[in-house]
């Protein structure tokens, strides 16, 4: 796909998010919208041989959502990739549907059960130390969250990926600066990022995550043969494509009214609007 036809999938899934989480009166919606536009690239774009009608592909790049309580932004990208049907997606929030606040591996082209924050990277780590072992090509991707970060589970699968020249590993920050208890630089500070992961060994590069263009070049930039996990840190906006939610922290897990709704779906259906001209 084009970079403006990722852009323009990345605004069709971010109305879709909004409907979604608005139906279901719960959702991490904030995170969802900062990390969209990164999981739109990944699935339409970056990662391989994905099979909505073999979802276990043996040879199927991964994709571990870490930050799990962001899986909202993962139901509507794996909708759009053909692997979850509308009306099950419509059943968000309901009583005994199989879409629950985190992933799980009831809902097709979900790899593991995740959102106990910290425990993203080392499920990833062993996926990626796998297909080493067998000799296997596939690649592993892993989303965080920035105030994820404090979790120290992450570092001891950091120094692992090191030791054992997992080039076929990429971790993702979403750094929108913000988690649900304020700025992550008054909570926890992590702004050394890039130095702390190059000390850890990792092949450290930084990305506009609000931009596809950014997106997609940085990824095809990894050299997958250097020896090194690789790290790209996401500068996002927290809410991002909805303006009355941008860079606010009460967005983390904000439930929308019906005003809201109509508010921000007419704003990115103005977009989708003028794309599609």
């Amino acid at each position: 796909m084009t970079i403006k036809e990722l852009t323009l999938l990345a605004e069709q899934n971010r109305k879709r998010l909004v409907e979604v989480v608005y139906r279901a009166k719960a959702g991490h919606i904030g995170g969802d919208l900062s990390c969209l536009n990164v999981m739109t690239a990944l699935y339409f774009d970056i990662m391989k041989n994905l099979n909505p009608q073999e979802p276990k592909a043996r040879d199927r790049d991964r994709f571990v959502l870490s930050k799990g309580h962001c899986v909202e932004a993962l139901y509507v990208t794996l909708e759009a990739k053909g692997f979850l049907q509308p009306e099950v997606l419509d059943t968000l929030g309901r009583f005994g549907s199989i879409l629950s606040g985190h992933p799980t591996i009831e809902v097709p082209g979900i790899e593991v059960n995740s959102g106990a924050l910290g425990h993203g990277l080392s499920i990833g780590t062993g996926m990626a130390i796998a297909a080493k072992m067998d000799k296997k090509d596939w690649k592993t991707y892993v989303l965080m969250g920035d105030g994820e970060q404090g979790e120290g589970s992450i570092y001891e699968a950091a120094m692992a990926a090191n030791k054992y020249h997992l080039d076929n590993l990429v971790a993702i920050i979403d750094r929108n600066h913000l988690q649900i208890s304020g700025n992550t630089e008054d909570v926890m500070p992590i702004d050394s990022i890039k130095d702390r992961w190059t000390a850890f060994g990792w092949d450290v590069t930084s990305m506009n995550g609000d931009d596809m263009d950014s997106i997609v070049k940085t990824f095809h930039a990894i050299d997958y043969t250097n020896g090194k996990p690789h790290l790209i840190i996401s500068e996002s906006t927290k809410g991002r494509g909805v303006s009355f939610m941008e860079g606010i922290a009460k967005w983390h897990h904000g439930v929308l009214n019906e005003e809201q709704c109509l508010a921000a779906v007419a704003e990115i259906e103005a977009r989708i609007a003028t794309m599609e001209k």
